[in-house]
């Protein structure tokens, strides 16, 4: 197959590549065959696992492909991607990833040209919120965010991290509100929501998702949700926007790349297998009971979300003036 590539992230770690690729071209078909392995960048137990182990049982409940789920976390996805991009490019080895890896992408110092990853398809959006301690005396954001301005520096913020999209929309809010808080990273969402739950941090920005169980039984109190609008679990919790800072959101999604040099005629068969799960009537009912938002868009179209995506999180790391780990 001949390819027209137009390359969009040209940045690298170690020798591997980590880019993504919109392709154009013809060649033979080359459809997945045997077990499909889906790679997650992270831990067990968070959303993006969740939402792994959600679609490979819907696939093997509805479509009769086997799929496995892997885990492979660390260095802000890079080791996942790392492990995906090396994978032959037959369709069988797949990656769930996130904004997180093209934040990623910015923040760590990387030196060398990679190859890349091919988009498949966005599959779900998934909104954050800001919650503290239901002991906190903080009941809006206004309230925490006086607070902050009163003493710069003390009052902290914990969340995934380093190097995560999750970060920089921290510092972007921090510079709306001109205060001074302290973001502290752990290696996913659930150490820094148990952190807040101890009383170790101030408030944390984490997934409905993540904090559900915890706001049914009132350990957490949520302040603002960080998406466009209000989200239907949580009618009455105002946005950021609507707190007072205009415009502001901070999206996080879950998408599915493919290994470099898988063909196109492979991508639209995995992309149609993805799509259908999603919108198979008990999956979709599933996503939705958990605060997670089904929204498909596959192939080139993901491929350029994901190009301007990672511009943005340029502008905004030079704004916020944040430094590679």
């Amino acid at each position: 197959m001949e390819f027209a590539c137009r390359k969009f992230l040209h940045i690298a770690q170690h020798g591997v590549a980590i880019c993504f690729f919109i392709l154009s071209g013809h060649g033979a078909w080359s459809q997945p065959t045997g077990t499909i392995k889906i790679v997650v960048p992270v831990s067990a137990g968070g959303v993006q696992d969740n939402v792994a182990r959600l679609l490979a049982e819907q696939i093997r409940r509805g479509q009769g492909q086997t799929i496995l789920v892997e885990n492979r976390s660390g260095a802000g996805g890079l080791v996942a991607a790392e492990f995906v991009s090396r994978a032959a490019p037959d369709g069988n080895t797949l990656m769930i990833t996130s904004p997180d890896l093209l934040a990623t992408l910015h923040l760590r110092n990387l030196s060398h040209d990679l190859l890349g990853l091919e988009p498949v398809c966005y599959l779900v959006s998934v909104p954050n919120i800001i919650v503290v301690n239901n002991a906190s005396p903080y009941r809006t954001l206004a309230d925490l965010f006086a607070a902050a301005g009163a003493k710069p520096g003390a009052l902290t913020l914990a969340s995934a991290g380093p190097a995560s999209s999750l970060e920089i929309g921290f510092e972007q809010l921090k510079l709306a509100a001109k205060v001074e808080m302290t973001f502290i990273s752990y290696p996913g969402a659930a150490p820094a929501v148990n952190a807040l739950l101890g009383g170790h941090v101030t408030s944390a920005l984490a997934s409905y998702f993540t904090v559900a169980e915890h706001l049914s039984s009132a350990k957490l109190h949520t302040l603002a949700v960080v998406t466009k609008t209000r989200i239907e679990p949580l009618p009455d919790v105002p946005t950021v926007a609507e707190s007072g800072y205009k415009d502001y959101q901070l999206d996080y999604w879950l998408g599915v790349v493919a290994p470099p040099k898988t063909q196109k005629e492979t991508t639209y068969q995995l992309a149609g297998l993805f799509t259908r799960a999603v919108r198979a009537g008990e999956l979709n009912s599933r996503l939705l009971a958990q605060g997670l938002y089904p929204a498909v868009t596959c192939g080139a179209e993901f491929g350029a979300f994901l190009r301007t995506q990672y511009d943005e999180f340029g502008r905004a790391i030079r704004e916020a003036n944040i430094k590679p780990k």
